[in-house]
C-alpha cells in the first residue's frame, strides 16, 4: 500500500462507523502513526508504507471507529491556542468554554487571585495565566486522577498555580479571599446524560458531567458556598448548559450576586453566566 491508500482506508472506516469527522480524523492519526504532516504527505503520498506502519494506523483507525475520542487516543487537544494533554480522567477542553476564558480577560482585576474550581486538564487556570502573567491562580478538582494531568500541563506551559485536591470548597482556606472565581462545573442532567453521544457517555468521565436531576446540583453548592471565598465584588464565573441560564441567574440573585449577565457562544446559545459579589454595607 502507498501513503494515499492507507489514508483512504481511514477514511473509509471511519465514514463507515458514522464518525463525523473522518477525513479530519483520519488524518490526524496518520500524521501519528507516520510522522507526516500536510505537506510531507503531499510530496510522499505514493510512497510505499510499511507493514509496521499500517499496522500501527490500523490499531488507532479502530479505536477511532468505536467511538473513542481521537483526542484521547492521540492525548492531547488545543485549547485557547495552546496544547493540552488529555486523557480519559479530564474531560476534553471545548471551544465553548473559550468563551468563559475570553470573557475573563476582559474584566479581570489586575494582580487577581483567581480560584479555578473543577479544573480538569487545568486548561482554564493555564489559559489564563498564559494570557494574563500577573494574576495568581489556585486550581482545585476532586478528582487526583485530574490534578495529575492540571499539574503536568501546568509545567508544560511554565505555569506557577497552586492545586487542591477537593470536594468543592472543602479545603479551601477559608482565609483566602478570592478576586475571582472560575468554573466550568458538571452540569449535565441524569436524562440528558443517556442521550450523550457515545465518545461523551462512553469515555469521558461521568464525574465531570452528571449533575443530578436538572443538572443543577453542583451550581446550587457552588454559588451558595461562594461568597464565603470572594471579596466583596468579586467575580462568580461559570459555563452553563444552553438551557440552565434563568436556574443559574436565579440561584445567584438569592445569593447575592448583582450585575448578572448570560454571555453566548459562538453558535448563539447561552454558555457563561458572570456575576458580582454585592458589596456588604455598615448598618
Amino acid at each position: 500500500m502507498v501513503l494515499s491508500d492507507v489514508l483512504r482506508y481511514g477514511e473509509e472506516t471511519l465514514e463507515a462507523a458514522g464518525i463525523a469527522d473522518a477525513k479530519i480524523d483520519a488524518f490526524t492519526l496518520l500524521e501519528m502513526a507516520s510522522g507526516v504532516n500536510r505537506t510531507t504527505y503531499l510530496l510522499y503520498k505514493d510512497h510505499k508504507v510499511n507493514d509496521a506502519q499500517f499496522a500501527s494506523y490500523k490499531r488507532l483507525i479502530e479505536r477511532r471507529a468505536a467511538h473513542e475520542p481521537c483526542q484521547y487516543i492521540v492525548g492531547k487537544c488545543e485549547f485557547m491556542g495552546f496544547e493540552f494533554e488529555v486523557n480519559p480522567s479530564v474531560l476534553i477542553p471545548r471551544q465553548d468554554t473559550e468563551s468563559l476564558v475570553e470573557e475573563l480577560l476582559k474584566i479581570m482585576p489586575g494582580r487577581s487571585k483567581v480560584l479555578d474550581m473543577c479544573t480538569g486538564s487545568g486548561a482554564i487556570a493555564i489559559s489564563l495565566q498564559r494570557y494574563r502573567p500577573d494574576i495568581f491562580p489556585t486550581a482545585a478538582d476532586i478528582s487526583a486522577e485530574a490534578l495529575n494531568v492540571a499539574v503536568a500541563n501546568a509545567r508544560a506551559r511554565h505555569c506557577i498555580i497552586d492545586f487542591v485536591q477537593t470536594d468543592l470548597f472543602e479545603n479551601i482556606d477559608p482565609s483566602i479571599r478570592f478576586d475571582v472565581i472560575v468554573s466550568n462545573p458538571p452540569y449535565v442532567s441524569d436524562a440528558e446524560y443517556e442521550t450523550l453521544m457515545p465518545e461523551v457517555k462512553d469515555h469521558e468521565p461521568a464525574l465531570a458531567l452528571k449533575a443530578g436531576e436538572k443538572g443543577l446540583d453542583i451550581y446550587k453548592r457552588l454559588i451558595s458556598e461562594a461568597p464565603d471565598h470572594l471579596v466583596d465584588g468579586g467575580i462568580l464565573a461559570m459555563e452553563i448548559g444552553c438551557t440552565q441560564a434563568d436556574d443559574v441567574t436565579s440561584l445567584m440573585k438569592d445569593a447575592q450576586f448583582v450585575e448578572i449577565k448570560v454571555i453566548k457562544d459562538l453558535t448563539g446559545l447561552d454558555r457563561v453566566v458572570i456575576g458580582y459579589l454585592k458589596y456588604k454595607r455598615e448598618d
